[in-house]
């Protein structure tokens, strides 16, 4: 993508155009909890899909062929069976080594099963475009969005899972949510019974339901860039401070100019990130930035534990968005993404502090002067090059996209 001024401009005026509008995107009727990594999420999950008593959708990036795999598609043909309406959509690059017999032990017992454009195998093929999202909803009223895959690196068996995190939503944003994984499962917006959707405006919510959320999709093909509009907004707004867990981040000019203004003007940015990766060359560019994030006063911390994978941002413990948008243009302008924006200072402000406590327990300070030294290192030229390997790559796979709305 050029990183030319005039362009930067556009897209700013662009972001800011869909400022004023960002109230209006919001279902009030709603109630959110925050679901940890690991076992608590996939019991979570699992109990979901045992309750379900009229519709499942799960829609995800990975859905491996191993033990976790296996529950949760046990669980899925349990509920077949009693006659709920199952629909499973995975990516058909990431997924595509299900075998042929757990395709069609899913199949035989009714569960609604597809790839999400295989490679050649689809009308349009399309660069990068992949189904990065990762959400489940069940009967239209309870939902979940988050980092978390379905497969077992993602679990807590024989070794810690990788650091997610996830929203467990109730409320009328669920419906929201099964209309979006009911328009990429057909492949296009329907109306009518077909579409097996709610009219919320008939259903009650206990008063407890009022946490404002919205969903963002970032999809080039359908020309939406909801969820980096939510980064733009996050980062522009902010006075106070600003925190981002993340586990690739490599952020384009206009998301990095908007981090350089506001820690001009004082606010406070923190990010956790990933100590550990399981993609080396981006962790290598990622490390690159680091000079410019700490000459930005930027503080860094890296997760030692496990792989973090969680991917979400937070200003001044009021707003927060969550799901499985990276901060770089392989989400910005290739993947499908999903997240959700929270507007609720009392929630916000919890999940800040579990962020604040897992900062003290189980992240490492960046060192300063390791990384701010200009002196010429060997390690540095290596980070350098992988950043310039990965913008190449960015581009090449980013390149012609149509300009979001």
């Amino acid at each position: 993508m050029s990183n030319s001024p005039t362009r930067v401009k556009q897209q700013e005026n662009r972001f800011r155009r869909r400022l004023k509008d960002q109230l209006q995107d919001y279902s009030t009727r709603n109630k959110v909890d925050l679901v940890n990594k690991g076992k608590e999420f996939f019991d979570q999950l699992k109990k979901l899909i045992d309750h379900a008593k009229e519709s499942i959708y799960i829609v995800t990036y990975i859905f491996g062929d191993d033990k976790t795999g296996g529950m949760i598609a046990d669980a899925l043909i349990r509920a077949a069976k009693r006659n709920i309406d199952v629909y499973l959509l995975v990516d058909g690059y990431a997924s595509q080594k299900l075998s042929k017999s757990f395709r069609r032990d899913l199949s035989e017992a009714g569960v609604h099963f597809r790839y999400f454009e295989p490679l050649f195998r689809s009308r349009y093929f399309y660069l990068g475009r992949r189904l990065h999202a990762k959400v489940v909803v069940i009967d239209g009223r309870e939902a979940i969005v988050g980092s978390m895959n379905i497969a077992d690196k993602y679990n807590d068996l024989e070794k810690e899972a990788w650091f997610d995190m996830a929203l467990y939503i109730k409320g009328e944003v669920a419906n929201e949510l099964q209309q979006v994984c009911t328009r990429y499962w057909y492949g296009r917006v329907l109306r009518g019974k077909k579409a097996k959707t709610r009219n919320t405006d008939k259903l009650e919510y206990p008063p407890g339901y009022q946490t404002p959320v919205r969903v963002r999709l970032n999809d080039w093909v359908k020309r939406k860039g909801q969820a980096t509009h939510s980064y733009f907004q996050l980062f522009h707004n902010a006075q106070k401070t600003i925190c981002v867990v993340c586990s690739y981040v490599l952020p384009g000019i206009t998301l990095r100019t908007q981090l350089e203004r506001a820690a001009a003007r004082g606010v406070k940015i923190k990010f956790v990130l990933a100590g550990k990766s399981d993609v080396i060359v981006v962790k290598a560019a990622e490390r690159y930035l680091y000079r410019w994030m700490l000459r930005n006063k930027m503080k860094l911390y890296e997760y030692q534990p496990t792989i973090l994978h969680t991917k979400m941002a937070i200003a001044d413990n009021e707003l927060m968005t969550l799901g499985s948008y990276n901060l770089n243009n392989l989400s910005a302008y290739a993947s499908i993404e999903l997240n959700v924006d929270i507007r609720d200072p009392a929630f916000v402000k919890t999940v800040q502090d579990e962020i604040d406590s897992l900062i003290k327990t189980d992240c490492k300070p960046v060192d300063l002067e390791l990384y701010t030294t200009h002196m010429f290192s060997w390690k540095q030229l290596m980070r350098w090059s992988a950043y310039q390997i990965t913008r190449v790559a960015e581009r090449l796979i980013t390149k012609n996209k149509k300009k979001f709305s």
